[in-house]
């Protein structure tokens, strides 16, 4: 059946009223509606900023054949059961690193579903490669798009980002009216901050908390005996400077996502990532951070329920104004979201 979009906000929101409780990495037992308690019991509506969706029929994501159990299609239907209950009420679709010469067909993909009502997808992030030659003629095609609203290259490889020619595609996006994700190793946070610097005029997002490892900030005494293919992947205090170092540069936003990805799977707790997230928080303020899922990708580790629950534990002593701002307020403003 088909549901119009008015009736999809008040079945998520009803839905999220009647949430049940949610566990966490087996050992938090906080509902969604529990971990949010404070002044207001109400639960807060979302927007989730970092929506992922791949139909393997259509599209070639060539680092999927080592992500084992990312290795299929993710489609509609199965992020709306993921985020049954949660208050999910718009969501911004995030490039999946297609093959380049896929990217036309990706974003005319997510624009159509941009554009249907039986989903809450009002935004899109598009791949692109900034420092390609043709990348002025792609990105211009999108210029003022009621639904492209940013571009983004994953910079795991930060070469390219280093060359004359990816600032000059970085500067073109902000005459453009345009955004760029920065996705980065936690050891090349630096970098994000110097490309801020340079193209004042391009909004960026800084993706995942800067890709933080939450095994950085452990204190427990299983974590200091670790193998060494599960030793933290950057050092806890130097993270902690170069992110307050990109969040001088006013023109970032930083996207609470994606840490929970990197917790230990048998036995993380919502305590193993709030140093994370309170960090960000504080460092960028409450006017510029925005709630992102991750999904699939954080079910390498948790349910997007369970990340939800563990965010909400984290942030419940907030002010309310604070908690919706991150949760929502933000994201609508930053995107100016219409739909």
């Amino acid at each position: 059946m088909t549901i119009n979009r008015r009736q999809f906000v008040e079945q998520t929101t009803r839905a999220a009223v009647a949430a049940g409780t949610v566990g966490v990495g087996g050992n938090l037992a906080t509902s969604a509606a529990e971990a949010d308690a404070s002044a207001s019991d109400a639960p807060l509506p979302m927007i989730d900023t970092h929506q992922h969706l791949w139909d393997l029929s259509k599209f070639r994501l060539p680092w999927l054949k080592s992500a084992e159990t990312l290795n299929r299609s993710f489609l509609t239907a199965d992020y709306l059961a993921a985020t049954e209950g949660l208050g999910v009420v718009k969501t911004v679709y995030m490039e999946v690193d297609v093959e380049p010469k896929q990217h036309v067909a990706e974003a005319e993909h997510v624009i159509a579903l941009c554009r249907r009502h039986d989903n809450p997808m009002a935004a899109a992030v598009i791949g692109g490669r900034p420092g390609a030659d043709d990348f002025r003629q792609y990105v211009a095609q999108f210029k003022n798009h009621a639904y492209v609203k940013g571009v983004r290259q994953v910079l795991f490889d930060t070469a390219p980002a280093r060359e004359k020619a990816y600032v000059a595609g970085l500067r073109l996006l902000g005459t453009l009216g345009m955004s760029f994700d920065l996705c980065l190793p936690p050891k090349e946070l630096l970098l994000g901050a110097d490309l801020a610097r340079q193209c004042p005029d391009v909004r960026f997002i800084l993706d995942h908390c800067g890709n933080a490892d939450p095994k950085a900030f452990s204190t427990r005494s299983q974590a200091k005996t670790a193998p060494a293919a599960e030793s933290p992947a950057h050092d806890a205090q130097q993270w902690r400077r170069d992110i307050a170092k990109v969040a001088r540069q006013k023109n970032v936003v930083c996207k609470i996502s994606g840490v929970v990805a990197r917790a230990s799977k048998a036995d993380w707790t919502a305590a193993d990532l709030a140093p994370i997230v309170n960090h960000c928080l504080e460092v960028f303020g409450p006017n510029r951070v925005m709630f992102g899922s991750d999904w699939p990708v954080c079910t390498r580790v948790a349910s997007l329920q369970q990340w939800v629950a563990a965010l909400l534990e984290i942030i419940r002593g907030r002010p309310q104004p604070q908690r919706r701002k991150l949760l929502h307020d933000n994201a609508e403003r930053f995107y100016v979201l219409s739909k």
